[in-house]
């Protein structure tokens, strides 16, 4: 009887073990796991569908359709920034009976908590062979107090991937070149390289990475060719297919906010708007302090595992700030942002650090509760705003996240009750001193509305009717007509809807609508600028092999065409 006591009581050990609890490693994985909780919690209380997102869900039905990866039918125009993205979302899509609002939405935010994690086990690694083992997760403190962070995990957006893309690609980095059972060297060259296809400017930080990788593994010739390859080869594909299928050398979004020129003053101004209201500065600087404690322990491999994403944080930064920032509020610094604070995600515990971890922690909690824009409690449709705040209050909804939230304002009324007037084949344009729609006829054998905001509105309209914007997303020929000198982010451009009936609408122009005649005839006069012929010609002409090669040619010179937005001949073409 004795024996059988002692025996039960040394297999089934007293729980909870006081050990277990004294484990620094312990409390680092407690930590970790609250603060991704929390940021889940948060970004779930502020989901919603951006009009922007709902861009790329009418792209992701087009492919889903059978009519390929377009905008209209029979109009090969990227309008989406990431391939990436599109392309996950549409496998995701064949799920049967859930909304793709849904899938967008859901998909985003796991993908921020998974980019998140990754980051924080980055850091845990990156710390672990310097002998520290207690860390807080200070730095992921910064993600979860940061209003932009939570917003844009769940818009619809490319958001969530790219920091399920950056915290990945930086643990693998890591994982690879501080321990020996890391994976291979060539799939995490393949993960390294798909910066570009998760969205253009990402390359910067692909580079970056790479460049480490080489740096850390110091291949051979051969070898560092092979990687090489291996990171360029799905980029340099889909590239080719871009350059043959749309007709340009980067995605038409580039284009129409005029990726190549600079506007530092606008783009000092948009980082501005981020960093003062949350007064960002300060966590910057007490983070910078509690690593800058830990340097004489550092080795070669530390410094230059955590200068890749110091240095993607730099590049990716100006390249924002060079090209005048965005329209919405810290969307566009956010990857920049989140390289920051990769390496101090978790800090070690120590003496000297735990009091700079503490003043983090303290401006955590006033930033999340209290620090906001000037613009928040009421945004605009101007300028840099809130867009969450914007279409929350626009749509009446606080979460909007079906494109039929959207369609209760009065202008979305209007411009749906137009649509289905409608009878036969119509050019419909608005007449913006009285907001009414009119239809124009057209020999043309479908539907083209004219209009602004298109995202809902493309998920609300038929997919065989043509949807061309006036900002140029999804139109062609605006996307080419000069930009507005001191024009709103993003939104530099805006042709007139008396472009979309020269190109679509049948001659003569009735007389008493919103257009003149004879502007509708300049106009004209001024699409059949061979130029502008041939831009046509890459984005309508049916895809054979001789288009393919045409387009791919035509690429390189292509997306440096410009014309006058307002028609008066003689129009000249540069």
């Amino acid at each position: 009887m004795t024996q059988t006591s002692t025996t039960a009581s040394e297999s089934t050990p007293a729980w909870p073990s006081r050990a277990w609890f004294r484990r620094p490693s312990t409390w680092t994985w407690l930590g970790f796991g609250l603060v991704l909780t929390v940021y889940a919690d948060l970004a779930w209380r502020r989901r919603w569908m951006s009009d922007d997102g709902l861009i790329v869900l009418r792209t992701v039905r087009q492919i889903l359709a059978g009519n390929g990866p377009v905008f209209n039918i029979g109009e090969r125009v990227e309008t989406n920034t990431s391939p990436m993205w599109t392309a996950i979302l549409s496998v995701l899509g064949l799920i049967p009976g859930v909304p793709l609002e849904w899938i967008s939405v859901v998909t985003g935010l796991l993908f921020s908590v998974a980019g998140l994690f990754f980051g924080l086990d980055g850091a845990r690694r990156l710390y672990q062979p310097l002998a520290f083992h207690g860390l807080a997760p200070a730095g992921a403190l910064v993600v979860c107090a940061l209003p932009p962070f939570r917003d844009f995990a769940t818009s619809g957006l490319e958001t969530g991937l790219i920091t399920w893309w950056l915290g990945g690609t930086w643990w693998l980095l890591v994982r690879r070149v501080s321990t020996v059972e890391g994976p291979r060297a060539w799939p995490v060259a393949v993960v390294v390289g798909l910066g570009p296809l998760v969205r253009p400017d990402l390359a910067l930080f692909s580079g970056v990475a790479l460049l480490a990788l080489l740096v850390l593994l110091k291949p051979g010739r051969r070898r560092a060719a092979g990687l090489l390859a291996a990171a360029a080869a799905l980029p340099l594909a889909y590239q080719v297919f871009r350059m043959g299928y749309y007709g340009l050398l980067t995605p038409n979004t580039a284009l129409v906010k005029e990726a190549a020129e600079a506007n530092w003053a606008r783009g000092w101004a948009y980082l501005s708007d981020l960093a003062q209201p949350y007064w960002l500065l300060v966590p910057v600087l007490l983070l910078a302090a509690a690593v800058l404690t830990l340097v004489s322990t550092m080795d070669r491999t530390f410094v230059v595992l955590a200068a890749v994403p110091l240095v993607g944080a730099v590049l990716l930064s100006l390249y924002v700030i060079r090209v005048g920032g965005d329209f919405m509020h810290g969307r566009m610094l956010l990857p920049a942002l989140f390289c920051l604070v990769l390496p101090v995600l978790a800090v070690p515990v120590t003496r000297v650090t735990a009091v700079l971890l503490v003043g983090v922690g303290i401006w955590a909690v006033v930033a999340a509760g209290s620090l906001r824009p000037s613009y928040s409690a009421a945004p605009r449709a101007v300028g840099v705003t809130d867009e969450r705040a914007y279409w929350s209050r626009a749509t009446g909804h606080e979460h909007p996240i079906l494109a039929e939230d959207y369609a209760d304002p009065p202008s979305m009324r209007a411009v749906l009750d137009a649509v289905r007037g409608v009878r036969g084949p119509a050019v419909l344009i608005q007449d913006y001193s009285t907001r009414s729609w009119y239809a124009y006829p057209t020999d043309r054998p479908y539907v083209t509305v004219a209009a602004d905001s298109m995202g809902a509105l493309g998920l609300l309209i038929p997919l065989d009717m043509r949807l061309r914007d006036g900002y140029g997303l999804a139109n062609p020929f605006a996307a080419h007509s000069t930009s507005f000198p001191n024009g709103r982010p993003g939104h530099q451009k805006w042709l007139p809807p008396v472009w979309e009936l020269a190109n679509s609408a049948r001659l003569p122009i009735p007389e008493g609508g919103p257009v003149r005649a004879e502007d509708v005839a300049a106009a004209r006069l001024a699409l059949s600028c061979p130029e502008l012929v041939a831009i046509d010609a890459s984005v309508r002409a049916p895809l054979t092999a001789g288009r393919f090669v045409d387009n791919l040619a035509g690429s390189f010179a292509r997306g440096s065409v410009r014309f006058p937005r307002v028609a008066s001949p003689p129009v000249v073409c540069r």
